[in-house]
């Protein structure tokens, strides 16, 4: 009897190990076959990744973009400012692209792209050491000139309406986009309702070259903008120290930058204006009413001190709502850095020449001596 029960153990225990076998094969075959589609699932995504990473950022798009690739950059350092600059797609997969190709001796220099370029065309480019292209349009913007006369400036050398430009530069939902991509630059100090254009004054004064041969008003804007970011980049500490936000900044060098072409003599009239508004004097400076007026005049007579505008320094308190032209970096220069002095008052000449005076006793001599 004890024989038959243990034989009858024997085939249990048999049974039941034969059951856990097959449930450990049927476990083990899962996790192979899940590993198996997770490695396929894998492979494919990574196919599609790479592939994706080598093809043109922006099929289509003529928009040119400017790099500088300085001297001494690595493969790995080029890869990183074609990434940075929306170029390439993926830093990685370049150096890998560059690897696997056996490519090397990129010059340095500065390049024109585009984010339609095949990566073979960007490493024939780097390799050349050649632009892509020779502008089509090369425009300077002088300094001190308000956004109307930068629309006219345009319409003059560019394919580009006068009347295109304005209503590009005053739309709303434009104005919002540029506000995300410069934040450094626009805030909403521009969105002020008593602001006559929201970029007045932040478009820098400078050479700027087109490689498309119709340049739309978007690329145009951008081009100042990054100007005008990396100019005021050097000066935001600054602009903190003084207690200015950047709009004021602006706003403050415009002025100057109206008020003289003499360089050399910016820091003096800053001067005067700081010690003016510390004194809580209004500034009194014809530019801005010549600006609240919009029109220019060789000379501002005594009605035109009255006109009511947030723009006009004989009538408010103050800087101006915003900028009346674009600026220098000089003028900027010296709305951060004032030369110190106890002047509060200052003239021109016919020809030019500033007198500077600390009373207005003082000021009266000159206007009598140099003016009347």
């Amino acid at each position: 009897m004890s024989k038959q029960i243990k034989t009858s153990k024997f085939k249990d225990n048999l049974k039941a190990r034969s059951e856990e076998a097959k449930t450990v094969r049927k476990i083990v075959t899962i996790i192979i076959m899940t590993l198996l589609i997770i490695l396929v699932i894998g492979g494919a995504s990574g196919y599609l990744y790479v592939k994706s990473a080598l093809e043109p950022v922006n099929p289509g798009s003529k928009e040119e973009i400017k790099v500088t690739i300085p001297i001494g950059s690595s493969s790995s350092n080029i890869a990183n400012i074609l990434e940075d600059n929306g170029v390439i797609k993926n830093a990685l997969i370049f150096r890998f692209y560059l690897k696997f190709n056996n490519e090397s001796s990129f010059q340095a220099g500065d390049y024109v792209f585009t984010p339609d370029m095949e990566l073979s065309e960007i490493v024939d480019s780097l390799k050349s050491g050649k632009l892509l292209a020779e502008p089509v349009y090369t425009v300077t913007i002088p300094e001190g000139k308000t956004i109307e006369e930068l629309a006219e400036i345009y319409a003059e050398q560019l394919p580009l309406s006068k009347k295109k430009f304005l209503e590009k530069v005053n739309d709303p939902d434009y104005i919002q986009a540029l506000m995300e991509r410069y934040p450094s630059v626009l805030s909403e100090d521009i969105l002020n309702p008593e602001i006559r254009s929201p970029l007045e004054g932040y478009l820098f004064a400078a050479t700027y070259e087109f490689f498309e041969e119709e340049p739309s008003v978007e690329t145009v804007v951008d081009e100042m903008l990054k100007k005008t970011e990396s100019v005021l980049s050097d000066y935001l500490d600054a602009i903190k120290e003084q207690n200015y936000t950047v709009h004021e900044a602006i706003t403050f060098a415009s002025v100057i930058e109206k008020e003289t072409g003499a360089k050399d003599q910016r820091k003096k009239i800053a001067g005067v204006f700081a010690n003016r508004l510390e004194k809580g004097m209004k500034l009194q400076t014809d530019p801005t009413v010549l600006y609240a007026q919009g029109e220019h005049k060789d000379r501002v007579l005594y009605e035109d001190l009255e006109i009511e505008s947030p723009y006009n320094t004989y009538y408010i308190e103050g800087l101006p709502v915003g900028p009346i032209g674009n600026f220098s970096e000089t003028a900027l220069e010296a709305a951060l850095h004032p030369e110190e002095s106890k002047n509060l008052y200052f003239l021109h000449d016919k020809d030019g020449n500033i007198y500077y005076a600390e009373t207005l006793e003082q000021h009266n001599k000159n206007k009598q001596k140099h003016i009347n």
